[in-house]
């Protein structure tokens, strides 16, 4: 089974987090359920430098990002394939983006976001973020 390791952002503007609605996709089990933003990493890029990529190419947007964003890192095995997903924290000035892939999008409070469909990879982020929500 194939492993791919992707990179994925939890933007967050005055207390609430970004959260993308994905297109159709071939595979059902992931077709309009919410994500994380980001995507692919590519041979010779850092996770950092993949996620600031990937953000510029689906939002419109550019971070700066460091290691020291790390937020956690998550395992995931689909029935078709499997992943590997570094996810960050990123703290944004303004809600300023432009969708080029996804098909909504909703800023959520920590502790609302188990109110959406999520994609299963970005379930263990879901519950760490609303973990820590009270902090």
């Amino acid at each position: 089974m194939k492993t791919i390791i992707v990179t994925a952002a939890v933007i967050i503007h005055n207390g609430e987090i970004l959260c993308m609605q994905r297109n159709q996709n071939k595979h059902d089990y992931i077709s309009y359920k919410y994500e994380f933003p980001g995507g692919k990493v590519n041979l010779g890029e850092s996770n950092e430098e993949a996620l600031v990529r990937e953000l510029k190419e689906e939002l419109k947007i550019e971070l700066n990002l460091t290691a020291k964003d790390f937020f956690m890192t998550v395992n995931h095995t689909y029935p078709d394939f499997s992943i590997i997903m570094h996810v960050y924290r990123c703290l944004v000035c303004n809600r300023n983006f432009t969708m080029t892939e996804h098909i909504n999008y909703q800023w959520l409070k920590p502790e609302e976001l188990d109110r959406l469909d999520w994609a299963a990879a970005d379930l263990p982020i879901v519950k760490k973020l609303m973990e820590n929500s009270d902090e």
